[in-house]
């Protein structure tokens, strides 16, 4: 449960969901976003272990096993191969954030911190990513430690480590929120995340919180599948999920409330997008007794969480390679890893020599890489995991995987049959303009 948290818990719940919450109007994405997770991320979270332990493979091969045992076309093996690239894709620009932040890590261990006032702290993000050749260093750090410990194989010593670390992240968090709540404005900072405005729902919103409750929650690219694959008969699928669920967004939460309450404190604009974070914690770290050391604790903390999050991006494709070809696990990670350096030098250019450079709809790379993985990639390898375990599978195996009593089990049957592929569908249809 702990490994597969710290899959979860990562840059989706500290770095993106404070920001995702400033750009898609407060408290509008925060209640759609708990309504997502609780309709849609839960139940496929456990379609996806149950999956996972049903099969006890990698993702491709995994789903190829489950076909044939469903007596279903083994056409099935393409989506744990989607879900292996979509990680890949993602693993591009998430190197480039966990890059940020270890440049943060050093930042405040050189009192670059100390005293620092808003304008000073904004102008310092911004001379980050204004320079390509510190973000290719700090990539290339980032990158290196993820590919190191996949071309050795995931060392058990790293999931127990999260035994330690996941708590104290919590615990340097709580230390943020009190003193976030002295110095900050909390009272603007809750009523802008939890005071209901229903007026600023709108499909986008609902398009957004839908696809990080899939990017928060490692969903539909295979991550949760493996893990699942190592959990044993005896442990619940159901109760293991919520406890994920809950902590990986009381956590996200607890962040923004945090950040918030400086940013208002600050007069800071609420919707400044991927960078809010780095231009709101230096701020109260610089200005608390201590705040360098839990300044590099923090940061420290969101580095490793950022790491085990990208093992598991990674992890499944390695896992497939290593499993089906003659090439040496360390091999194979190594070249995986430089393809997959590459994207990510091209996502750190995107910030500043190549900021002209536009994909799609008047997107960069970095955007363009985010917004196919997280609002289609994603829920549509949930969306297909959803209609094969609950269409495809043999309902007796499902019920064994699951291991629910008769109206749980009804319950999870209709919001993985019915809710949740009818959510999806229909903001791919918005999505697309077939609807309005």
């Amino acid at each position: 449960m702990l490994a597969t948290a710290g899959s979860a818990i990562g840059l989706g719940n500290i770095w993106k969901l404070p920001y995702m919450i400033g750009v898609n109007g407060g408290s509008a994405f925060v209640m759609v976003f708990v309504i997502c997770i609780f309709l849609v991320g839960i139940p496929l979270m456990m379609t996806e272990i149950l999956l996972g332990r049903r099969a006890q493979k990698n993702p491709l091969d995994g789903m190829q096993a489950l076909a044939i045992e469903a007596n279903k076309s083994s056409i099935w093996k393409y989506l744990g191969g989607m879900g292996m690239l979509t990680g890949l894709l993602i693993l591009g620009f998430y190197s480039v954030i966990g890059g940020w932040v270890l440049n943060y890590i050093f930042e405040a261990g050189n009192g670059s911190f100390t005293g620092i006032s808003a304008a000073q702290s904004t102008a310092n993000f911004d001379a980050l990513l204004s320079s390509p050749l510190k973000l290719l260093f700090w990539h290339t750090v980032f990158m290196f430690m993820t590919m190191s410990v996949v071309a050795h194989g995931v060392n058990s010593g790293l999931e127990k480590a999260n035994n330690i670390l996941i708590p104290s992240l919590f615990a340097i968090l709580l230390v943020l929120l009190g003193y976030s709540m002295s110095v900050g404005n909390m009272s603007a900072a809750y009523q802008f995340m939890f005071k209901p405005d229903f007026s600023k729902i709108t499909p986008v919103v609902v398009l957004s919180a839908l696809g990080h409750a899939f990017f928060s929650l490692s969903l539909g690219m295979g991550a949760v599948m493996v893990y699942g694959s190592y959990l044993q008969r005896h442990v619940s699928i159901a109760r293991t999920t919520i406890y994920i669920a809950l902590a990986d967004t009381l956590l996200g939460l607890l962040v923004g409330l945090a950040i918030y309450s400086l940013v208002f404190a600050n007069h800071l604009a609420p919707n400044a997008g991927p960078g809010l974070i780095f231009q709101t914690l230096p701020i109260a770290f610089g200005h608390m007794p201590g705040g360098s050391i839990i300044g590099i604790l923090f940061f420290m903390l969101i580095a490793f969480a950022a790491w085990t999050s990208s093992i598991s991006l990674v992890e499944p494709a390695i896992a497939w390679i290593v499993e089906n070809t003659k090439v040496k696990r360390h091999i194979a990670a190594w070249t995986l890893g430089f393809a997959v350096w590459l994207l990510g030098v091209t996502v750190a250019l995107s910030f500043n020599e190549w900021r002209g450079v536009k994909i799609i709809f008047g997107l960069n790379i970095f955007e363009t890489l985010d917004k196919l993985t997280s609002t289609i990639l994603l829920p549509l390898g949930g969306l297909l995991m959803a209609i094969f375990a609950g269409y495809f599978m043999q309902k007796q195996h499902v019920q064994e995987e699951l291991d629910l009593q008769d109206k749980a089990f009804k319950l999870w049957r209709f919001t993985n049959n019915v809710i949740a592929p009818i959510a999806i569908t229909a903001v791919f249809l918005y999505l697309f303009g077939i609807i309005k």
